[in-house]
């Protein structure tokens, strides 16, 4: 994390709720798409309605923790910090590409490849 960038993450603890973020992200996209049943959602605040939609994701993880607890949260819970939480999971939606035109010389850009698909 970027207020203890000498913490690691441990994945083989954090996986599962991993893969429930990225499922649960893409389903809940899914669904934005069907309730919207075939209509374009208004821009509003100069944002498209996919863009407020994944900005309600970033702000769902937005937080300020004390980095002593972080670290203590990185070694003892399941869950990504925040900000893996929410960075991670978007790259790998080609959706969060479309909506906000993410390129190769963006920092949350990954392959195409390398996106990882559940479901």
């Amino acid at each position: 994390p970027e207020e203890t960038p000498d913490t690691f993450v441990n994945g083989a603890l954090t996986v599962g709720e991993n893969i429930g973020d990225l499922g649960g992200l893409g389903i809940a996209y899914q669904a934005y798409r069907i309730a919207l049943d075939g209509k374009v959602a208004p821009v509003i605040d100069e944002l498209t309605g996919d863009e407020r939609f994944f900005y309600s994701w970033a702000s769902a993880w937005r937080g300020k923790v004390r980095p002593e607890e972080l670290k203590r949260r990185i070694a003892t819970d399941p869950h990504s910090p925040g900000e893996f939480r929410c960075n991670q999971v978007v790259r790998n939606l080609d959706e969060f590409y479309r909506a906000f035109g993410v390129s190769e010389n963006d920092s949350l850009w990954l392959k195409p490849e390398a996106r990882v698909r559940i479901w």
